[in-house]
């Protein structure tokens, strides 16, 4: 069994079904939207829709992460369940990078040289507001560059990675016959 073939499996197991979020009460005002078809199909366009936007809500978003990528993936028709996985890219292991990277990004953009360190615990009421006010604008402008970055390149390698995928699929059909 590959690599993807385990993650596929592992999503059929753990993700949402379509008939559990059809039975759930808190769904069931906006079912007939949520549960549309189409949101739920792995298409060559709803995919990497469905991963720009996973993308873009496990950065921006550190809390209720796939709830609000399935939100967003609504009106942008993109697949719910790749969109709801894709916010994983996210986790207690690679915040602290994004973060860091998303801070020197922004410093960067922003020409600034406020310290990448907090002040001494001596100054810590006021040193951690000062380091904070001083860090918010690049970590802000970081992110959503970031943010950006990874939604374009998460779209065009899965649409890469789907044209490969059929094109494989392809090519196998036409051995066999």
């Amino acid at each position: 069994m590959t690599g993807w073939e385990r993650m596929a499996a592992w999503s059929r197991r753990n993700l949402p079904t379509r008939e559990s979020m059809e039975n759930s009460r808190l769904l069931r005002p906006v079912a007939h939207r949520v549960l549309a078809p189409e949101l739920w199909r792995f298409t060559r366009r709803s995919v990497p829709r469905g991963v720009a936007l996973g993308m873009v809500a496990g950065i921006l978003f550190p809390v209720g992460q796939i709830a609000i990528a399935a939100l967003i993936a609504l009106p942008f028709r993109a697949n719910v369940p790749v969109a709801a996985l894709v916010t994983f890219i996210t986790n207690p292991f690679t915040t602290p990078f994004i973060l860091f990277a998303a801070y020197q990004v922004g410093a960067w953009l922003l020409r600034s040289n406020a310290p990448a360190v907090a002040q001494p615990v001596a100054e810590a009421a006021t040193g951690w507001l000062q380091w904070l006010w001083d860090a918010g604008p690049p970590l802000v402008v970081g992110l959503l560059v970031v943010t950006a970055v990874s939604a374009a390149l998460g779209y065009g390698i899965a649409a890469l990675g789907w044209r490969m995928w059929i094109a494989r699929k392809w090519r196998h059909r036409h051995d066999r016959e």
